[in-house]
């Protein structure tokens, strides 16, 4: 039995943030069977994290009611760089960095979406075929004053920073992805605004049906603070073991349990609400909270045995104060070693300034004592635990 167009408006607006406009989008549920849903991704590494799972996630639903994900790899558009959110020039991608992404992309992508309603089509196909005078045409659609009007150029051209010609170009081209595809529906984040609305003003130019935007909440990483990404090393990714991505996400602030929740797993709705009560009253204590979430989305993205053996390693190292049992061996010469030196020659630490700064944080346990001096020995008479922040450990023995 088909599912109402607003049982679907229903489903589809909860955990987002904006929808431009509701109206239009429970009428193109009335008027059309199979609505097309376009993401444009410019895969700029190639690791899928929890904070763009929040929109992938999005996409499968309107999937599951029978519509068609529509994924634009931008191959043309990476060549650019996208500015939105940056203070500075973003770098480009070249093609072949592109397509070495999108090879390991796409795996991680099925994770989440179902293959047999998505289509994958890159913008190099109608974007590069453009005459230079087709795109003065396109440009002609669009004003400098507009395009100059969004906060990231505003705020460098006030801080006498660089807005250079291709960056003004970005938001044209995505918006005439839309046109290409015959968008339905557009999705992106909150900081996506300024582009997605290009593509529904582009739409009318050329006289088609605008898309529906819908955007979606930023998640933050898991220092709270800023966004989820590769490049503040604060990221959750789909990808990795069980055990990190386990210690990883019972590591976030209290305050985003609901919102991972809410955001990043398949709880339904009146269970999220029911961990934002408990959580609010009292009632239940935050790690509880944080295990349950934790073992939720190691299931969804391994297994249920995976899940339930990550938090027995995790309840065994952390609150049992016990050793994990895949801990690593490392056989060193000497017989003593400077704390600094050892961090860094077992790889515990990527550099001396990375691992001073630790141990002055107090971060640094030797044999299960604390260590916050850069200049204290380490002495190999017996075999040595090291343990680096939350999650690392290794064995010293001397060979």
């Amino acid at each position: 039995m088909a599912t109402s167009a607003e049982k679907q408006l229903e489903i589809i607006k909860t955990a987002t943030a904006e929808i431009i406009s509701e109206e239009e989008l429970l009428h193109k549920f009335k008027k059309k069977k199979h609505l097309r849903i376009k993401l444009g991704i410019d895969p700029s590494g190639p690791e899928i994290h929890l904070g763009f799972s929040v929109v992938l996630r999005k996409l499968r639903q309107f999937q599951d009611l029978g519509h068609t994900a529509v994924i634009i790899v931008g191959d043309f558009t990476g060549m650019i760089g996208d500015p939105s959110g940056v203070s500075k020039t973003r770098p480009k991608l070249t093609k072949d960095q592109v397509k070495k992404n999108m090879a390991k992309y796409k795996d991680q992508i099925f994770r989440i979406l179902d293959p047999k309603k998505t289509e994958f089509t890159y913008n190099s196909k109608w974007l590069g075929a453009l005459s230079m005078y087709q795109f003065i045409e396109l440009a002609a659609k669009y004003t400098v004053a507009r395009i100059l009007e969004r906060d990231d150029f505003d705020q460098r051209l006030k801080s006498g920073q660089p807005v250079y010609m291709h960056e003004i170009m970005y938001p044209l081209c995505q918006g005439y992805d839309s046109v290409s595809i015959k968008a339905d529906v557009e999705l992106g984040g909150t900081d996506q605004k300024f582009n997605l609305l290009v593509g529904r003003e582009l739409m009318r130019e050329f006289n088609m049906e605008p898309q529906v935007v819908m955007m979606l909440p930023i998640l933050e990483g898991l220092d709270g603070v800023r966004k989820m990404s590769k490049s503040f090393d604060n990221y959750v990714g789909i990808t990795e073991s069980p055990k990190n991505m386990f210690g990883k996400l019972m590591s976030i602030p209290d305050e985003l349990i609901a919102k991972y929740f809410e955001l990043t797993t398949d709880a339904f709705p009146h269970k999220v609400e029911e961990y934002k009560t408990a959580l609010k009253d009292g009632s239940m204590n935050p790690r509880d909270a944080k295990f349950d979430l934790a073992k939720t989305i190691v299931r969804m993205y391994h297994s249920p045995s995976a899940a339930q053996k990550a938090a027995e390693e995790f309840d065994k190292v952390f609150a049992k104060k016990e050793m994990p049992e895949d801990i690593k061996v490392y056989k060193l010469r000497q017989s003593q070693i400077t704390i600094i030196d050892l961090l860094v020659e077992t790889g515990l630490m990527g550099s001396r300034s990375e691992a001073k700064r630790k141990v002055r944080e107090g971060a640094i346990d030797i044999n299960g004592k604390r260590v916050d001096d850069i200049a204290y020995v380490v002495k190999l008479g017996k075999p040595v635990i090291v343990k680096a922040g939350k999650h690392k450990f290794i064995k010293v023995v001397k060979k």
